[in-house]
């Protein structure tokens, strides 16, 4: 059985040693990778991984940055099948690491175990969060998996939890929608509960690697005319508030200490770690992540909740002010149909009046005429 995995990265030099060792470890043998234009050392990193022999990477390039994430791991998905024979194939991003739920099992023994007729099945992701450091990959210090409700993530600012992702059969035709959440293979089978798989998802690892993150995400959406992500879009409301200033306060919002992750709606989970330690990775063999002060935590956090508040007023305004002027524009609208009914009305009452006018002309003619008949026969008597 040949498992592929794809993944289109972009300046994830903090991550990416230990996102590659995790998966080799799983038993991926197949890579295919797109550097889309690193400068942070991601582009060495990938460099070096592509010249090992014990696992099989197709290493491109693409400079562009315009989110067309969509089309290249399509492309990706595709040539892992038709290039390289892949009977499964997950798409991933760098901070994302696959693994069993049963963590008894590699995610290769689950797909040796698992009948191809499934076809596809979609992976739920869960945020990985912990103590804000100013930088550093997060594998030890991320270690609580985030199990807030729809309203609690609400109240921080996030719309609620991640969306699932997509995985499916080797597929030449495939493709991928942009996110990696769906793909165009149908699912013909449930995956059985004891092959079920999870992601472990570290979107939030240091607030040097966020803050770049929604910058270079931010101008590639502006960059890419076909795509018109709504302001209230996560990555754009982010944007916004970085260039605001205060995007480190909201981002503050999504940390917590390991004591209150204790007593909260939070989960211990090492599992990456566990992993990575397995296997002797020196990706663990940096030094301890740079962790801002709890205090320094806690006066952020007071602050993101202000501006979470603040934007979630102005929203509130704002969709009260759009319901009000489509209000309008239907009053509007009514009254222009009324007058246009009116118009109308006035029109065929003067096209009413215009015929019996006319109908008692040919009447008036008509009489006329029987007169003229009737006096013609009186003088003939």
């Amino acid at each position: 059985m040949t498992l592929a995995v794809t993944l289109m990265v972009r300046d994830e030099a903090d991550v990416v040693p230990a996102w590659l060792d995790h998966h080799v470890a799983q038993g991926f043998d197949v890579f295919v990778i797109t550097d889309n234009g690193s400068v942070d050392g991601t582009t060495e990193l990938l460099t070096a991984f592509a010249a090992r022999t014990d696992v099989t990477v197709d290493l491109r390039h693409d400079p562009v940055h315009r989110k067309q994430q969509g089309t290249v791991v399509t492309g990706m998905a595709r040539d892992a099948a038709r290039t390289h024979h892949a009977d499964w194939v997950v798409n991933a991003d760098a901070d994302e690491f696959i693994l069993p739920v049963d963590r008894s099992l590699t995610v290769r023994q689950v797909f040796e175990r698992l009948d191809p007729a499934v076809g596809a099945f979609t992976v739920p992701v869960v945020n990985m969060t912990g103590m804000l450091a100013e930088s550093g990959d997060g594998i030890e210090r991320l270690h609580w998996r985030d199990e807030r409700s729809v309203p609690e993530l609400q109240a921080i600012g996030l719309i609620g939890p991640p969306t699932t992702n997509a995985v499916h059969v080797g597929d030449p035709d495939v493709t991928v929608v942009q996110g990696n959440h769906q793909v165009s293979v149908a699912n013909g089978a449930p995956v059985p509960d004891g092959l079920r798989l999870e992601v472990l998802h570290l979107p939030w690892r240091s607030w040097a690697q966020y803050e770049h993150r929604v910058d270079v995400s931010g101008r590639a959406y502006e960059a890419n005319p076909d795509l018109t992500p709504s302001p209230r879009h996560h990555g754009m409301r982010d944007l916004h508030r970085l260039r605001e200033g205060v995007l480190q306060a909201t981002f503050a919002l999504r940390f917590v200490t390991d004591e209150d992750a204790a007593a909260g709606a939070f989960t211990r989970d090492d599992g990456i770690a566990e992993v990575l330690r397995s296997v002797g990775s020196t990706a663990l063999d940096a030094a301890p992540d740079p962790v801002v002060p709890e205090g320094e935590l806690r006066r952020l956090q007071a602050v993101g909740h202000a501006v979470v508040g603040r934007d979630h007023r102005i929203e509130t305004l704002e969709d009260a002010l759009q319901t009000s002027e489509a209000t309008a524009e239907m009053l509007r609208a009514t009254v222009q149909f009324e007058r246009d009914r009116a118009e109308a009305a006035l029109h065929r009452v003067a096209e009413l009046e215009s015929e019996l006018a006319a109908m008692r002309g040919r009447r008036a003619v008509r009489y006329a005429d029987k007169a003229q008949a009737m006096a013609r026969r009186l003088r003939g008597h």
